[in-house]
């Protein structure tokens, strides 16, 4: 739903941080976790597993996404479902989002509301709801997002519990962010299915919890690509873990992109991030959820991450500072 705050034309600065946060939370609904949503000292949400599953993203202006690419929307949602693909890559259900926000004064007031509207749209199709946050002036525009989630009774699917013999499988896109980056970088905005997929992804939320029902030994959200995240869980569960090409879904978009840009579309899957997808572990007679493929397996200790059973020479994924 969308704000009815009449921001106009205004700034930030000219409509002020209270009617700032007013614009951006009037005529929101909040799902039943939420007890007490904005407009206090604090938000109240309901936990009746009795712990509580946190994560926390900044996102930057210019690092993560760039406003001549992207509608303020986009960046919203964005900002949001790379929180609670966290969440739900431990296999919980996500609740709730705190958002921090800080802009220059100059910035046009329908533009953050725009970016709210998309952060509410993100939540609501999680089953979350946005409970609270802060605004402050800074000299570009950066969001902070904290996303909660509640495990209904269950055990947290963490990184390190994945065993030699588990099957290796996924659930989501995988290359589709990498290749509509290479799209963008190259001046153009087509074809829109992949060009969005670098937007704002599209986490398979209820795959978490359902890959947690189903016994999965350990989790993670592919946010840096495929090969540096399993490696995560494979240094993390003390293993190693063996990709086979051959599993692996490479549409026949991701290939036509390809070919017109002279890139390889199984690097965008193997190293591509950015599409938070879900890459999990589970034992090898389990039944796979819903949407869930195998792509590997886990491999004994000291043997590394593999592809085909070789070990991969080429950078693995995104990293900061690097």
């Amino acid at each position: 739903m969308t704000s009815h705050h009449d921001t106009g034309a205004k700034t930030v600065a000219e409509v002020g941080e209270f009617g700032l946060i007013r614009a951006v939370n009037e005529n929101r609904r909040q799902p039943s976790s939420t007890l007490l949503g904005p407009g206090d000292d604090a938000a109240l949400i309901a936990t009746p597993d009795g712990r509580v599953v946190a994560s926390t993203d900044v996102l930057v202006q210019g690092v993560h996404f760039r406003l001549d690419w992207s509608t303020p929307e986009q960046v919203g949602r964005k900002a949001v479902a790379v929180n609670l693909a966290d969440v739900a890559a431990m296999g919980a259900v996500p609740t709730s989002v705190l958002v921090g926000l800080a802009c220059p004064g100059d910035t046009p007031a329908a533009m953050i509301t725009e970016l709210a509207d998309g952060m509410w749209a993100e939540a609501a199709a999680a089953g979350a709801g946005l409970v609270g946050g802060d605004t402050v002036q800074a000299d570009q525009l950066m969001i902070s997002v904290t996303a909660l989630g509640d495990l209904r009774g269950r055990d947290p699917v963490t990184r390190a519990g994945a065993r030699p013999g588990d099957i290796v499988a996924v659930c989501g896109r995988l290359g589709w962010a990498a290749a509509g980056l290479a799209v963008l970088h190259r001046g153009f905005r087509s074809p829109v299915s992949v060009v969005n997929a670098q937007r704002f992804p599209e986490p398979p939320y209820a795959a978490g919890p359902a890959a947690a029902e189903a016994g999965a030994t350990a989790m993670i959200d592919v946010s840096d690509g495929l090969i540096a995240d399993l490696g995560h869980i494979a240094e993390a569960s003390e293993v190693g873990i063996d990709i086979r090409t051959d599993a692996l879904d490479i549409s026949h978009r991701l290939i036509e992109v390809g070919t017109a840009l002279g890139a390889d579309p199984l690097r965008w899957v193997l190293t591509g991030g950015e599409d938070h997808a879900l890459a999990a572990a589970f034992p090898p007679f389990a039944e796979l959820p819903e949407g869930w493929r195998r792509i590997g397996s886990v491999t004994m200790p000291g043997s590394g991450l593999t592809v085909d059973g070789e070990p991969y020479h080429d950078e693995g994924g995104w990293e900061h500072w690097r």
